[in-house]
C-alpha cells in the first residue's frame, strides 16, 4: 500500500464490466464502507450494467442503475492494491507490488435473472472473505 493511501484499494476486471466485475464492487463498497477504497473496469467494456444483473442486486438491497461500465487503463490498476480478475485472461497489466486474484465465477452475460442469482451469491461470499483479510492486514 502506498504511503498516500491509508486504506486498501481493490479493482475489479471483468470483459464488460457489465456483470461480476460491478456486482463485486458493490458488495466491497456495501459491506467495506468507506474502509477500502473500491474500483471496476472492464477491457472491453459494454455500454450498459446487465439488466439481470441490475435486478438480482436490487433482490439484496443493492441498487446499481445508476453504474456504468469503465474502461480499464494502466493507471488504474497501477492505482490498486489488489487486483481481482475475472475472466479477462491477460488483458491486466501486471506491476509489482500488486497483489493479482483471478476468480473464476460463470459469466452473467445474456443470462436471466435466475442464473446471476448463484452468481451473485458466489461473490457476496468471496467479498466477505476478502473484507476479512484485507481489515486484518489493516491492524
Amino acid at each position: 500500500m502506498s504511503d498516500a493511501q491509508q486504506k486498501p484499494s481493490v479493482l475489479f476486471v471483468c470483459v464488460h464490466n457489465a456483470g461480476r466485475s460491478q456486482m463485486a464492487a458493490a458488495f466491497l463498497t456495501h459491506l467495506a464502507g468507506d474502509l477500502v477504497e473500491v474500483r471496476s473496469a472492464g477491457s472491453a467494456p459494454a455500454a450498459t450494467v446487465d439488466p439481470a444483473v441490475v435486478e438480482a442486486m436490487k433482490e439484496v438491497g443493492i441498487d446499481l442503475s445508476a453504474e456504468t461500465p469503465k474502461v480499464l487503463t494502466v493507471e488504474t490498476v497501477q492505482a490498486s492494491d489488489t487486483v481481482i480478475t475475472m475472466g479477462c485472461g491477460d488483458a491486466c497489466p501486471v506491476f509489482p507490488g500488486t497483489t493479482y486474484l483471478d476468480w473464476q465465477l460463470d459469466d452473467p452475460a445474456g443470462r436471466g435473472v435466475e442464473a446471476v442469482r448463484p452468481i451473485r451469491d458466489e461473490i457476496e461470499q468471496r467479498i466477505q472473505s476478502l473484507i476479512t483479510g484485507l481489515l486484518a492486514t489493516q491492524r
